[in-house]
């Protein structure tokens, strides 16, 4: 047996005396002690657990198109003049900085294109590495693939500094008679200083009651240099086959056309908004009939043009470009004129309206005609 408990022995031993103190536990004051040390720590340690999780939060950024077409995303780093941003959806985009402004979701505070990238953004995401499963994960899924802005992206990759335009216009009638046409047409340019070249790829196809009136592939360049005293030298190749022809005789046969135009003129004004040029140029026709027989026929002729490019309120932009040929050679004058009316419906897509005629050309590959058309464009 261990003994009886006896509270009275127990009391004694907690009030007994060490070296003249009494030694006495207060437990009513020990437990409050212990609960504000227990309540301090947890509070503490709350604190810092919330300043540590806002400290890793990354607000999301959006990037704005100077159009107002927004992205959602992380601004990856400013390389040269190009904004490199992962966005949610499209995948990776570089964007220059002149053409977008990247601004904090959180705060609204914008990113100006002439400051660095690290006074902007003080934690920068990492770089994702170059594995093949990082790339299929930048890429845009399902349909985001065709959205205008992600393919507009694809051909900036593909045709890198070059700009240019992808145009298509359809027709489909049928009433007395079926009749449809399609036009393809993608048009490339690049500047310089002193040069700008360009060229223009189109496809022309006609049908009425199932037979061909026009199936025509189109090929046309130009290379213009600025000289000083706002004098300029032009160079304009044109090549041309068409396989549903018919001569002024009713005869269909396959013709392939190069034309040559080898000129100078003035810049009468060149401002950001407005431009346009005239001048004087020497023309080669080389026309070689392919098909029933094999011929060939060669002609010049001299010609007065002039060039007009104007940018319109409301983000039209009106172009043009006029050639008169003398009646020095053919005894007949001659005329060639488009008229082009572009209106950008976003950064991307874009509406043109266009007017074409043609009289007494001095080649002799189709007869006079005049058109107008409604196209559909993708800029990039």
């Amino acid at each position: 047996m261990l003994g009886v408990i006896n509270r009275e022995f127990f009391w004694k031993l907690w009030t007994q005396s060490r070296v003249g103190c009494p030694v006495t536990l207060n437990f009513k004051r020990w437990c409050l002690c212990l609960v504000w040390a227990a309540a301090v720590v947890l509070t503490s340690g709350l604190v810092c657990a919330g300043l540590r999780a806002a400290e890793s939060v990354v607000a999301p950024q959006v990037l704005i198109y100077a159009d107002g077409d927004r992205v959602r995303g992380n601004l990856l780093e400013r390389s040269g003049e190009l904004w490199v941003f992962q966005s949610e959806k499209f995948g990776l985009l570089k964007v220059p900085v002149t053409a977008a402004r990247v601004e904090t979701a959180a705060d609204g505070v914008a990113m100006a294109s002439g400051l660095a990238f690290k006074q902007i953004v003080p934690t920068a995401a990492p770089k994702p590495t170059s594995t093949h499963e990082d790339l299929d994960e930048l890429e845009p899924a399902g349909w985001a693939r065709f959205t205008p802005l992600a393919l507009t992206h694809t051909l900036q990759e593909f045709f890198g500094p070059w700009k240019g335009r992808f145009s298509i216009s359809l027709e489909d009638v049928s009433d007395s008679s079926s009749r449809n046409t399609t036009l393809v047409e993608l048009h490339m340019k690049r500047t310089w200083k002193r040069d700008e070249v360009d060229g223009t790829l189109r496809y022309d196809f006609s049908q009425t009651a199932n037979v061909a009136t026009k199936d025509l592939v189109k090929l046309t360049g130009s290379w213009r240099r600025d000289y000083a005293y706002k004098l300029f030298s032009i160079y304009r190749p044109t090549s041309e086959y068409n396989r549903a022809f018919k001569a002024p005789d009713g005869i269909a046969v396959n013709y392939l056309l190069l034309q040559q135009e080898i000129g100078a003129g003035l810049n009468v004004f060149t401002t950001p908004q407005r431009k346009l040029r005239a001048g004087l140029s020497e023309n080669l026709f080389d026309v070689w009939i392919v098909a029933p027989d094999s011929r060939h026929a060669a002609q010049t002729s001299e010609s007065i043009f002039a060039e007009l490019e104007w940018s319109l309120p409301w983000r039209l932009r009106l172009t043009e470009r006029g050639v008169w040929y003398p009646p020095f050679r053919s005894g007949s004058e001659g005329w060639e004129n488009r008229l082009e009316l572009n209106k950008k419906l976003t950064e991307t897509l874009s509406v043109a309206i266009r007017h074409e005629t043609r009289t007494n050309n001095p080649d002799v590959r189709i007869q006079d005609y005049t058109l107008l058309r409604l196209l559909v464009g993708l800029d990039f």
